[in-house]
């Protein structure tokens, strides 16, 4: 089977609207976490999050979609014209049954559906519009760039939570291996209205840290929680011999190695299964665990599930073994667009050979992890592990290497 490569790579967080733009701030640890400014956070216990300010849909999308759809597709419209424009990709000049989108997500439209929601409650039905039967669907993003860039192949959507980042990558790889010459592939997720704040609240994670510079602050003594945030990355994923053949100006880096794990019920008496998906997804690369020069960590900011991920790391590379990077300390938690963009970050780090920092966090000495804060890190990179959890028991490892 020929390589999987990662040609492009479109970006929309919370510190930056397009790829350079957030991995400067990312390596300058310059933080899009404040207080949320979409609607009045005083009544609710979580007030602080990620929000892609300034991101205007217009500016990627006719006007006619922009009001057919959620912020959670409007961004995917954003980071898929930079992935293509990156892989210098025309699809026109492609086969439509040769291209798919795969794409994941967590959240659905839920800021269109809470609008349009809202109108039947106080309207009545006839001031429903006729997109609200699908612009909250999970599906809606993947179904919208399949329509907007003729890609007619196997498309799909996943929805694993932050794990399906990764899972997507995944089955990107399989539908390559079948035939198919180039996948769109990531996620972007937009959970910030009032209804999706409090879905978010059930499942007791979130940190109701007011400052924030503290709120998210994984493997910290003080940690408390995460805050959400919303956008992501969009990847676009070849073969590594269609891709040469095409020309490609650039491969970021090859999908060398996944698995995927599910945990047992917490009373089972059985360990987690986040350690036992990065040691198939090394196996699956044929990668030793010390040929790894750096790991994303999945960072929850929940003390026992960072208890949990730095045993899983410690276990594989040994006490202060590998550099550890959580760079979604400057955006929060962005679901099914955290892993997305955790790979994108991995493969910026393998470009530019440096490590980015995770902001604000002091690290435990209890969890003997070599975490990078405060400033970014030159090291020698050619290989890059990143993790995901979802929530709910999933576990989602990618093997990243240099080609």
């Amino acid at each position: 089977m020929t390589a999987s490569v990662i040609t492009g790579v479109g970006v929309v967080a919370p510190n930056g609207l397009d790829r350079e733009a957030w991995w400067q701030a990312t390596l300058d640890g310059k933080s899009g976490l404040g207080r949320i400014s979409r609607f009045d956070p005083s009544r609710y216990p979580v007030q602080v999050a990620g929000e892609a300010t300034g991101f205007d849909p217009a500016d990627h999308a006719p006007q006619r979609l922009v009001s057919e759809t959620d912020a959670m597709t409007q961004y995917a419209f954003g980071a898929t014209n930079e992935a293509l424009a990156d892989a210098v990709v025309e699809p026109d000049r492609m086969s439509d049954l040769e291209m798919a989108v795969i794409t994941a997500n967590s959240s659905g439209g839920v800021e269109f559906g809470q609008r349009e929601l809202q109108k039947l409650y106080t309207e009545g039905p006839q001031a429903v519009g006729a997109y609200m039967s699908i612009a909250w669907f999970y599906a809606a993003t993947t179904g919208q760039l399949s329509i907007r860039h003729g890609m007619r192949g196997p498309c799909g959507v996943l929805c694993s939570e932050q794990a399906g980042g990764l899972d997507v990558l995944a089955q990107a790889r399989r539908v390559l291996a079948k035939g198919t010459r180039l996948v769109v592939s990531g996620g972007t997720d937009a959970s910030l209205s009032p209804y999706g704040l409090v879905c978010q609240l059930a499942g007791g994670r979130l940190s109701e840290e007011l400052r924030p510079d503290r709120a998210f602050v994984p493997f910290d003594p003080e940690a408390s929680g995460y805050v959400p945030g919303e956008g992501g990355a969009i990847l676009v994923v070849e073969s590594h011999d269609d891709a040469r053949a095409r020309g490609a100006e650039r491969i970021y880096g090859e999908i060398a190695g996944y698995a995927a794990t599910f945990d047992p019920h917490p009373d089972s008496g059985r360990p987690p299964g986040l350690r036992r998906a990065a040691e198939l997804a090394l196996a699956d690369a044929g990668v030793r665990p010390d040929a790894v020069d750096v790991v994303f960590a999945d960072g929850h900011g929940v003390p026992e599930l960072d208890r949990q991920e730095a045993e899983a790391i410690t276990a594989l590379f040994g006490p202060d073994g590998v550099p550890v990077s959580v760079p979604k300390t400057m955006t929060g938690r962005l679901y099914a667009g955290g892993a997305p963009l955790d790979v994108a970050a991995a493969v910026l780090a393998l470009r530019d050979q440096v490590i980015p920092p995770s902001v604000n966090a002091r690290p435990d000495p209890v969890h003997r992890l070599d975490l990078v804060t405060d400033r970014p890190r030159e090291a020698r990179l050619r290989t890059a592990l990143v993790l995901a959890r979802g929530y709910g028991g999933f576990n989602a490892a990618v093997v990243l290497t240099s080609v």
